[in-house]
């Protein structure tokens, strides 16, 4: 028979800490959980600078329009369009490039206008490059076309 010493330091070993198969367990659920939700996340992550070469487009093109209405021709110069730097000019998110703007004008034929991924965002194979044209026709060279791109 145990005194009641004896029960009391029983008692506490037992519940002192976690055995080496609960903490393996553990382990083995984040990483599981973690090979799960990181690929979600880089899609997500995928997803938002695709607004913003969307958008850049959107303001060239609007550019390109404004520029022809005044001149009667469309111009592949960065500078006559109001941009800093000459093509292809570089889509910042964050200080960091994602998607690179380039345009090929003609003042016959009007203008095609390019968003190439670049850096961390040219894996991106569901969407890929952004094009639209002056009569605002928007295509994507990815998997899922311009219908779920744009």
């Amino acid at each position: 028979m145990k005194t009641l010493q004896q029960r009391s330091n029983t008692s506490r070993r037992a519940g002192a800490g976690f055995t080496l198969i609960e903490v393996m367990i553990v382990v083995a659920i984040v990483a599981i959980l973690a090979a799960i939700a990181y690929p979600a996340y880089q899609r997500q992550i995928q997803k938002s600078r695709r607004t913003d070469a969307k958008t850049a487009l959107l303001d060239l093109a609007t550019r390109q329009e404004r520029y022809f209405t005044m001149n009667n021709t469309y111009v592949g110069a960065a500078d006559k369009l109001g941009y800093g730097g000459p093509f292809p000019l570089d889509v910042l998110t964050s200080g960091t490039a994602f998607y690179q703007l380039n345009v090929t004008a003609s003042s016959a034929t009007g203008f095609t206008a390019t968003a190439t991924p670049v850096n961390a965002q040219a894996s991106d194979t569901l969407c890929g490059t952004y094009t639209i044209d002056q009569l605002g026709t928007q295509s994507s060279s990815g998997t899922l076309g311009a219908a779920a791109c744009w």
